[in-house]
């Protein structure tokens, strides 16, 4: 193992004691300094890490910039050992990110989705039951997919209709209390999962036909392919193009914001509250909705500005 290979494996490590996952940059930093390896050079240059940034040449500007990103911040970290470490300029491959305006599903199209989704063929007949009722909870909720597929059975009391999110986005976990008619749909998903599986390897809530739990991917690639069933992505080999899994996420918490509105409620002093039980980590990621959904602009304008005075 060189220098610069045994930094870099102390540059994970500390950054995971930080709390950092680091997943994806840490799998993509060993590739780095391999191509720095065959390269022949024991050190960060600039005109190295921009040809490994802009690889795949077909790739996304976004995904450059991402990886000369993440060279960038170990390169400032790796300087205060080796001064022969050039630092990526942040000039270079400038990529500013512009969240993608949210789909907001009606309720048609959540109908349409469910039902759908209760075609589901399988063997037992629980593949459907299972991707129902988790579309169901994320429509519901707001949840995250990766936060609904990471429940465990005891994470989910349903008896106090209260479900406790352990792996969340940003390492934090909160409790979600959920509506009676969630805990009801919940609790008949359960009872046919122990009814139909018979000692699954995994304390999931929500699992396979084999017993496994349900990834995220999958559920994502199950939502894809449905949508283009439904028209409502197009069609193409995996996932296409149009609204995602992410999008009901967006469309609880912008019905939540309007019903406020409409109800005549102080948006400002509950905000907060919506925040926490999304998870959001700061509230700016929250007001976000007022700026992305039409509806929710007009809605804060008239409250604002009063129409006699805009008339």
């Amino acid at each position: 193992m060189n220098r610069l290979e045994q930094a870099l494996k102390d540059y994970i490590r500390i950054r995971h004691s930080l709390g950092f996952q680091l997943r994806q940059p840490a799998s993509l930093l060993r590739d780095f300094v391999a191509f720095l390896r065959a390269e022949g050079t024991s050190h960060i240059t600039t005109t190295l890490a921009l040809r490994w940034a802009t690889q795949p040449s077909q790739a996304e500007p976004a995904r450059w910039a991402a990886r000369l990103g993440m060279v960038r911040r170990f390169a400032t970290w790796y300087s205060a050992t080796d001064p022969r470490t050039e630092i990526p300029s942040a000039d270079l491959l400038p990529y500013h990110h512009r969240r993608k305006p949210p789909h907001i599903y009606s309720d048609e199209e959540i109908e349409r989705l469910l039902r759908q989704t209760q075609q589901l063929p399988s063997s037992k007949g629980f593949r459907a039951r299972t991707f129902t009722t988790l579309f169901g909870l994320l429509a519901a909720t707001g949840m995250r997919v990766n936060e609904a597929v990471g429940l465990d059975q005891p994470d989910v009391d349903l008896d106090l209709g209260i479900l406790h999110i352990r792996r969340t986005k940003f390492r934090k976990s909160r409790y979600v209390p959920v509506h009676p008619t969630t805990v009801a749909a919940l609790q008949q998903y359960a009872e046919a999962r122990d009814r139909l599986i018979a000692a699954p390897p995994t304390a999931a809530f929500f699992i396979s036909e084999r017993g496994r739990r349900i990834t995220a991917q999958t559920a994502q690639y199950t939502f894809a392919k449905l949508s283009q069933q439904l028209g409502l992505r197009i069609p193409a080999k995996y996932h296409g193009r149009g609204p995602r899994l992410h999008d009901l996420r967006h469309r609880f918490a912008t019905r939540t914001l309007i019903q406020w509105y409409r109800a005549g409620v102080d948006v400002e002093r509950e905000l907060p509250k919506l925040a926490t039980y999304l998870g959001h980590v700061h509230v700016n990621d929250t007001y976000w909705y007022l700026e992305a959904v039409p509806e929710l602009l007009q809605l804060a304008t008239d409250r604002l500005i009063p129409r006699e005075v805009r008339l």
